[in-house]
């Protein structure tokens, strides 16, 4: 069976965590405070799911999600993750993060400082305009009419194709913008970010995305 590590354990990770096992993933799931604070959690979860650290939940994982605030994106394990394809959830947001240059001049995307912090995985974009209540509810079998959609980025089309079949199993149709420069189309204050939305109206939305004025 699949395993997800999780890094992160926050709104984001834990509804993650909750739809994952009961789709029969099993999941390793960390914190920045430690596996002995996720001891509630885990047994919410139940047999399918255990805590670690994040090392050893990169390391568990066939795939791995991260789901940490922007402000700690360097503290993710690097060797742990080597090889693999990576989930992106994050947003920036300069209140909690602080103000980062290079996001706010257009010059890089908070996926690609990811994905250059971890230059041997796959990152992907998934999962960051959805509110995090919505993830385990939202969810429709495939071919639900006005089915919602949820749009991803990626360098790579094999981590394309691993979120697109999950989001599937999620209960989600999937848009893709690009690869991974594209990503702020569906980050904040852009139109898709936050709203429900059909593959349609979300591929729309991703076309209406300006960027400091710019539209391509």
């Amino acid at each position: 069976m699949t395993t997800i590590g999780i890094i992160g354990a926050g709104h984001i990770g834990s509804q993650i965590a909750r739809v994952a096992v009961k789709l029969g993933y099993d999941v390793v799931i960390s914190n920045s405070r430690g596996p002995e604070t996720l001891g509630d959690l885990v047994a919410e979860l139940g047999p399918r799911a255990r805590a670690a650290t994040s090392a050893d939940a990169a390391a568990a994982g066939d795939f791995a999600v991260v789901t940490v605030p922007l402000k700690n994106y360097t503290q993710v394990p690097v060797s742990e993750l080597a090889g693999k394809i990576v989930i992106d959830t994050n947003n920036y947001y300069f209140e909690r993060d602080g103000r980062i240059p290079e996001l706010d001049d257009g010059t890089a995307t908070v996926s690609g400082l990811l994905q250059a912090h971890l230059p041997e995985s796959r990152v992907v974009k998934g999962f960051n305009h959805i509110t995090a209540s919505d993830i385990a509810t939202d969810g429709t079998p495939a071919g639900t009419p006005n089915r919602r959609a949820l749009a991803t980025a990626s360098d790579f089309p094999d981590a394309i194709e691993l979120i697109t079949a999950l989001f599937d199993e999620f209960g989600y149709d999937t848009v893709s913008s690009g690869d991974l420069d594209t990503s702020w189309r569906f980050e904040r204050d852009e139109p898709a970010y936050g709203v429900r939305q059909n593959s349609e109206e979300l591929a729309q939305n991703l076309a209406r995305a300006t960027r400091n004025g710019d539209t391509e």
